[in-house]
This record gives structure tokens, C-alpha cells and sequence, in this order.
């Protein structure tokens, strides 16, 4: 299935504007562990379920911040538009990036994308800036809010 495509000025025309939420995407400890090992970071309110379990604030094993934060590529997939003569997407980094509920072992979560500026930094080249919110389901206070930046190359 093809994702819809928009142009440049469609964009200016939608700053502050939802753009979409994506899938649901599990936080189980499989995904938990390999995270932890892809990163180096085995702390054990992460990768020992019976620990958490008796000793963490949590009652469960959380996933890592970090792991809810790198799922938004995936999460900006589902929902951000392909822009018409796009050579490539890179992203450019974060304005602004708070953790603000932990995500217990075997929850979902899902990204919430809001287009907050449009500019031109070239004569090919944009710079997108999106407010991103990270939900968990069935709970109101989200895992993490963030301000992302992208760069987008057009071609000449």
C-alpha cells in the first residue's frame, strides 16, 4: 500500500496540525532485552522481571527510554506523508525530549505526530519539526514528549 503524498506548500498549510497517530506497537521483554543488549544497558529494572517485581517502584520490568524514544522512526512511517520529490529524510536531532511515565512490560504504545513548522534551510533541503507525543494505552499521562526534527531533500 502506497502512502499519500503531499508537496511542500500542503505542508506550510498544515503546521499545527495533527498529521496521525500510528499502530499500536507491544513492549513485551522480549523487545525489552534485545534493546538492552543492542545498547549496553542491562540494568536490571529493565532485564530482571523478579527483581522489579519485589524491589522496583514499578512492579514490573520498564522498557528503557531510550527504547520508546527510537521507536518513533517506525512509529513516523505509519503516519508521515511521503513529500512529492523527496530524495531522502534524515533525522536531524531534538529540540526537546521528556520521559514522562515509565512503560511497564507488556504494554502497547503509539506516537501521535503534530507538524509544528515548515522552513527552508536550502534550495532543496527543508527542516520539519514535529511534536511528538508517546501514549500508552489505557493510561493519560504519556510515555515521553518530544519536539523532532527532520531534514528533507528534494530533488533539484
Amino acid at each position: 500500500m502506497s502512502k499519500p503524498q503531499t508537496s511542500i506548500e500542503e505542508l506550510q498549510e498544515n503546521v499545527g496540525k495533527n498529521v496521525g497517530q500510528s499502530e499500536w506497537r507491544s513492549i513485551d521483554q522480549q523487545r525489552i532485552d534485545g534493546f538492552a543488549e543492542l545498547t549496553e544497558d542491562p540494568q536490571w529494572i529493565h532485564t530482571d522481571p523478579e527483581r522489579a517485581a519485589k524491589e522496583s517502584p514499578f512492579g514490573a520490568t520498564i522498557a528503557h527510554g531510550f527504547l520508546s524514544l527510537s521507536l518513533l522512526s517506525a512509529m513516523a512511517l505509519d503516519v508521515l506523508p511521503t513529500i512529492k520529490g523527496q530524495v531522502m529524510g534524515i533525522n536531524y536531532g531534538f529540540d526537546k525530549v521528556r520521559f514522562m511515565n515509565p512503560v511497564r512490560e507488556g504494554s502497547k504504545v503509539r506516537g501521535s505526530f503534530t507538524l509544528l513548522e515548515v522552513k527552508r534551510r536550502s534550495d532543496n533541503k527543508w527542516q520539519l519539526r514535529h511534536g511528538v507525543h508517546v501514549e500508552i494505552e489505557g493510561q493519560k499521562k504519556p510515555a515521553l514528549i518530544a519536539e523532532w526534527l527532520s531534514l528533507v531533500v528534494i530533488s533539484s
